[in-house]
């Protein structure tokens, strides 16, 4: 995947340099592509519970699925710098969701041109006779993108391609007949290949983006496709991507239904880009909902392309992704220098329906409860202005469980704010008022890196006519993550202050509040 308004000119250089160097597709070059900083994984504003690379250059995850009791994470990667250009998919796995090791680059470009965002789908029956039936083959489909036909503007430069693993996903091999799914119709934006075992049908599904829409095509064996339908909104101009097409039950119900995930590379709730969601159904062929019921999976700015992990074991029964936290309008310039962008964390999505309308709930998985360390509770309290909450506590690597009594709270505004010595600062504050949570890094930090950035306060609809609202915050060394109401709002949002934070405090406006109980974890760094 890449920015569309992404100025390249680099990129042809780097490309002549690939084509070069000959980094078609040889498993010679699998080596490892990093140093570890002497450092390890301590730079200024490193996530301690998030997934980065050791070095240079990342965005989308792409092709994960578990498989021999491992969760594997592909990304896309740019081994050469820290900024956007030629993409490779990285690779990374983990036992528990929580501690990854980074492994060897998985793809890399070739002839047909770069290989950008895509999935991956463990056949376990071995539908594609790649493998046997007694060992599996990984089958990813990614995009492949030819830079010198998208400099020539010939429109059909990026077309399907197929890679395939027998050892569990740790060698590749591309497929000869790649690629599987031309771009007929020439359609400048046609990528990010998705794919689903549909169980009635004995088919298998893709989805991928067309500018602003999805299209849908199936399969018997991996290999040959037939296109089936599309969906998409009549008028929208914006730019989709990343689309992910899975069945997931209500929650505490046998009703099924089909979540169709898509990135949205504008006019997202607080500008750039964003992941949203339509429920429906899907009888094989076809996807129908309701395009006006497009909702945002995150409200904030910093959580795109996400998408789910193939073949989580049966007994499990989670759906189970993760997203790139970060924003295309400034993800190339934020101040980091020897690596660029991190992961969220893994997140388990819920579907649960009210009277009026199903919502597509997110929130950490239960894993990373196992880097708590130290636990501070505050009993119920009120109190006007600001409190400081006093504790032997990190403000910089923290969860925080805080419960408002919304109904005893005299002020109109509330909230919390995280703050160091520099008087640089974070705040998520609620306004009864506007029905609002409003975040603001504005103060954040005083390297003023993007105006894009630090240019508006960022906000997300709340329910604050309840009598109480439960808040859930993940504090990382330069990421904040909120789940409000079990995941019924999400908000991610990234900040890089000169210094970490050290002090959290409570905030009113004009009245008192009350708050039943906070707790606070210390967490240990998965890095440790």
């Amino acid at each position: 995947m890449k920015q569309s308004s992404l100025t390249r000119v680099f990129v042809f250089t780097s490309l002549i340099f690939i084509f070069i160097l000959g980094c078609a597709d040889s498993h010679k070059e699998k080596a490892a592509t990093t140093t570890v900083s002497q450092r390890g994984y301590q730079e200024k504003h490193r996530p301690q519970l998030h997934f980065s690379p050791k070095a240079n250059w990342m965005n989308d995850p792409n092709g994960m699925f578990y498989y021999n009791n491992k969760y594997h994470l592909f990304y896309q990667y740019y081994p050469d710098s820290t900024v956007w250009g030629p993409m490779h998919w990285g690779h990374a796995e983990s036992e528990d969701l929580v501690h990854w090791k980074e492994l060897p680059i998985a793809l890399y470009p070739d002839s047909l041109g770069c290989i950008f965002s895509g999935g991956a789908v463990v056949d376990l029956k071995n539908t594609s006779k790649l493998g046997t039936a007694e060992n599996p083959p990984i089958v990813a489909t990614f995009t492949h993108h030819d830079f010198e036909g998208e400099k020539n503007k010939t429109n059909d430069f990026q077309k399907q391609s197929l890679a395939y693993s027998l050892d569990g996903g740790y060698e590749w091999t591309k497929y000869k007949g790649n690629p599987i799914i031309p771009n007929t119709e020439k359609i400048k934006d046609f990528r990010d290949p998705k794919v689903v075992w549909h169980e009635p049908s004995q088919k298998w599904i893709l989805t991928l983006a067309a500018y602003d829409r999805v299209k849908f095509y199936a399969s018997p064996n991996l290999k040959d496709w037939e296109f089936l339908s599309d969906f998409g909104i009549e008028g929208d101009n914006r730019l989709w991507e990343c689309p992910d097409l899975f069945p997931i039950k209500v929650a505490g119900t046998a009703e099924e239904k089909w979540v169709l995930l898509v990135s949205i590379q504008k006019e997202a709730p607080n500008g750039g880009t964003a992941t949203s969601y339509f429920i429906g159904d899907f009888d094989g062929t076809m996807f129908k909902s309701d395009v006006k019921q497009q909702k945002w999976l995150d409200w904030g700015t910093d959580n795109y392309a996400f998408v789910t992990w193939n073949n989580v074991p049966k007994e499990d029964d989670r759906v189970l992704g993760i997203g790139w936290m970060s924003n295309w309008r400034y993800a190339q310039i934020v101040p980091t220098t020897e690596w660029r962008s991190a992961m969220t964390v893994p997140r388990e999505l819920r579907l649960t329906k009210s009277a009026s309308q199903y919502v597509l709930q997110s929130e950490p998985v239960k894993e990373l409860e196992t880097l708590r360390g130290a636990l501070i509770t505050f009993d119920e309290m009120r109190f006007a202005e600001e409190k400081i909450l006093e504790g032997s506590f990190s403000a910089s690597q923290t969860e925080m469980e805080i419960t408002f009594d919304v109904a005893e709270t005299t002020a109109n505004s509330f909230g919390i704010q995280f703050q160091n010595k520099l008087d640089e600062h974070l705040s998520v504050t609620f306004d009864k008022q506007q029905q609002k949570m409003f975040v603001d890094r504005t103060h954040s930090s005083k390297e003023k890196f993007s105006d894009a950035f630090f240019k508006n306060i960022h906000e997300a609809p709340v329910d604050l006519n309840q009598q109480k609202i439960k808040v859930r915050l993940l504090l990382d060394a330069s990421s904040i993550e909120i789940f409000i109401g079990d995941g019924a709002v999400s908000f991610t949002s990234i900040f890089f202050p000169s210094e970490k934070f050290t002090t959290i405090s409570l905030l009113t406006d004009g009245g008192n509040c009350t708050v039943n109980d906070i707790k606070i974890y210390d967490l240990k760094g998965i890095w440790e």
